[in-house]
């Protein structure tokens, strides 16, 4: 411990060696201290991480520059040879010369490995701490909060963000390290956009991320799937859509199921129009060895011979473009809310109350949750609305309809309702219809196929039970042929129509 006092105090030339040596010892101490605390349990918080993973390793290679600059100093001062510095600086058992070295020789040299192996530590440190989910959500708190909210709500919410976002290889982690780095600046000096736009162009390949886990040769089978909306009347009656959805592989039998777009059998090619792809200038897929191209005729090309547009190949991303960062629209986040009974329908007006709250015109999000609290208390205080007894419902009515609004919007990174779209399903010209439409078509004018049942079968549709299609037809029913329609291409077959039953003509005497 003595001979290492003698070398700190002997490489402590001027200011400069011995500021380099207090970075140095500071920051080694402070990262073990750190790390143990870490180990503990004690230290969870991201921002300690940003100092322990990236301050402190920074501060010590700053220390170790400064100490051989400040010696460098000493010696241009003095006009001394190293080696009578050397003899004047440390004691002579420490540069007396011996087999192996001198011990000084030895104590740089073991320092040295000492260094080397904190750096390659901290610098591993560093890689594990950027690669985790917290740091991508909190380090950058306003700017990312929209998507660290989204993402903890999501399906992939134990999935890290580098498994999508990076990729592998060499060439792709460092194409991020730098992207990251330009993301610090923007912080830093607020240079970002508000809203973040979505990453479209850096996105790694669904090959190499989504198909990790999701393997497209095993999707198969037909998935039924309910959707329940409510009116915005006295009860909120529900209403009811079901749909089996005809996921198929895209391979042999399966071909014109939904994944055959990106089966690896096939090919589909397009070029957007714009650069959040929400309408495409053309459309082609593979037949044998040739493109059959549709082109959109409302749509005019936006490439050039100097600049041509982007063209893509299809894959996961274009149709579940919001896998993980899920925004959910007004009315749907209120429908599912009536429908798990997280909001009681008991509630008068319970859809258009909740609905309206939502939709309000609020300048910050303090303000906004309190808005929806006075709004919802404030109807159901008011004459005929008046909930006696409901309390509690009204209560969790307040608690869900702020958890909605918290969920979706951010007004300071000017995130609001259908900011971040879907392309999943077609809601308006979106999603499937982007290519699914009449106006796609080829050089006989034939249109892309965009019939209902092309991707799923209708087993309701804003009916008054989940499978109202399968129920037996009933003669008089306003929408018989609809029903019999959509339950013979389901079932796959021809259901006769009922006949009307013939009134008996009563007897007369004659």
């Amino acid at each position: 411990m003595k001979r290492f006092q003698l070398f700190i105090r002997g490489i402590s030339t001027n200011w400069t060696g011995t500021l380099g040596v207090t970075f140095v010892t500071s920051a080694f101490l402070l990262f073990v201290g750190f790390e143990l605390l870490r180990i503990a349990g004690i230290l969870t918080n991201s921002y300690v991480g940003l100092i322990s993973y990236m301050a402190l390793p920074a501060l010590f290679l700053l220390g170790l520059i400064l100490i051989p600059i400040g010696w460098w100093k000493f010696r241009q001062a003095t006009g001394r040879t190293t080696e009578e510095l050397l003899s004047q600086r440390f004691p002579d058992d420490m540069t007396k010369a011996k087999r192996l070295g001198s011990s000084l020789v030895g104590m740089i040299a073991l320092l040295t490995v000492m260094n080397l192996m904190f750096i390659g530590l901290g610098g591993a440190r560093v890689l594990h701490f950027m690669d985790g989910p917290e740091f991508c959500g909190t380090a950058c708190h306003p700017v990312m909060e929209p998507e660290w909210t989204a993402y903890q709500n999501s399906p992939h919410a134990h999935v890290k963000c580098v498994e999508c976002h990076v990729g592998e290889g060499a060439g792709a982690l460092i194409d991020a390290k730098l992207n990251g780095l330009w993301q610090v600046i923007s912080a830093t000096f607020d240079l970002y956009e508000r809203p973040i736009p979505t990453p479209v162009r850096q996105l790694r390949p669904a090959r190499e991320t989504c198909e990790k886990c999701h393997w497209p040769d095993k999707f198969y089978g037909t998935r039924i799937k309910s959707f329940d909306s409510f009116a915005p009347d006295r009860t909120s009656t529900p209403r009811h859509t079901t749909l089996a959805l005809k996921v198929g592989s895209g391979t042999g039998e399966d071909r014109g199921t939904i994944h055959w777009h990106i089966a690896g059998s096939n090919e589909v090619r397009y070029e957007a129009a714009d650069p959040g792809r929400t309408k495409m200038t053309w459309v082609e897929v593979k037949r044998g060895d040739k493109f059959h191209r549709y082109t959109n005729r409302n749509v005019q090309p936006t490439g050039s011979d100097e600049h041509p547009a982007e063209v893509r190949s299809m894959d996961c991303v274009d149709c579940h473009n919001r896998a993980t960062h899920v925004y959910q629209d007004p009315e749907g986040a209120v429908d599912a809310a009536l429908s798990a009974d997280r909001i009681d329908r008991h509630l008068p007006f319970a859809k258009r109350v909740a609905l309206d709250a939502l939709l309000g015109n609020w300048r910050d999000k303090d303000a906004a949750l309190s808005g929806i609290d006075n709004e919802i208390r404030g109807f159901y205080r008011r004459g005929e609305h008046r909930a006696t007894g409901l309390g509690l419902e009204i209560d969790t009515m307040v608690k869900e309809v702020q958890a909605i609004y918290a969920r979706n919007i951010f007004p300071a990174m000017n995130v609001t309702w259908n900011t971040y779209p879907s392309h999943l399903g077609h809601r308006g010209e979106s999603g499937c219809f982007r290519c699914h439409n009449p106006d796609m078509v080829d050089e006989q004018g034939v249109a892309v196929p965009y019939d209902c049942t092309l991707c799923h079968s209708l087993l309701a549709q804003g009916s008054d039970q989940p499978f109202q299609f399968l129920l037996p037809l009933e003669h008089g029913d306003p929408d018989l042929m609809l029903h019999k329609f959509h339950r013979d291409e389901f079932l796959g077959t021809d259901t006769p129509l009922p006949q009307p039953v013939e009134e008996e003509t009563p007897a007369t005497d004659s």
